[in-house]
């Protein structure tokens, strides 16, 4: 008489997994949690709309966007593209550590990354207080409305990396830190985009 053998438990829950895994498609081979790179997609197809019309409505107003543009603080702005990209240096660092299961070492790192992220914030704040010192405002005209609509969705973006940054910190396992940092390079690139666009482009 044949006998039927039932796979064990734990053969199940490979198998499951893998299900779980493979329902995510070409997310699956990417580092961190799936749902994050959904996130990161569909921030970056709003920064995209954003820049687009940016762009779109310059080509219209090509004098008064140059001229508005001119009062910027390009300085600063230069100041704080060298600051993000050291930051997701910093994180890069934090994973590489994290691979090795360093965690005081990751830790650092991250931290190093957020204290950055606090810089960029608090220059950016700076460039504010001075444009709305000089009574420039939202509705100044379409370049500040643009300017203070981007650069104000990236600081908050910027904000919650942070706060993203704090939690896999201190819940930092792989997965953890692979998520957050994805997020935090995410924010890294929109800013290297925006600059030149906003800051630069003639």
């Amino acid at each position: 008489m044949s006998s039927k053998v039932s796979p064990s438990p734990q053969t199940n829950l490979s198998t499951a997994d893998l299900s779980t895994e493979q329902d995510w498609g070409p997310l699956a081979g990417l580092p961190g949690n799936p749902i994050m790179w959904i996130l990161i997609a569909s921030e970056l197809l709003v920064f995209g709309a954003m820049f687009i019309g940016f762009a779109s409505v310059r080509l219209t107003q090509m004098e008064l966007f140059a001229s508005s543009q001119d009062s910027l603080n390009r300085l600063a702005g230069a100041i704080n593209t060298m600051v993000l990209i050291t930051s997701g240096f910093c994180a890069a660092i934090a994973v590489h550590y994290q691979r090795r299961g360093k965690t005081s070492m990751v830790r650092f790192w991250l931290a190093a990354a957020m204290v950055l992220g606090i810089v960029f914030l608090g220059i950016k704040g700076v460039e504010y207080s001075e444009k709305i010192t000089a009574g420039i405002s939202t509705q100044s005209n379409d370049f500040f409305m643009f300017y203070y609509l981007v650069t104000g969705f990236h600081a908050l973006h910027v904000l919650l990396g942070i706060v993203i940054l704090a939690i896999v910190s201190w819940k930092n396992n792989l997965e953890n830190v692979l998520t957050g940092t994805a997020f935090w390079h995410m924010v890294d690139l929109i800013w290297v985009i925006l600059f030149p666009l906003i800051y630069l482009m003639r």
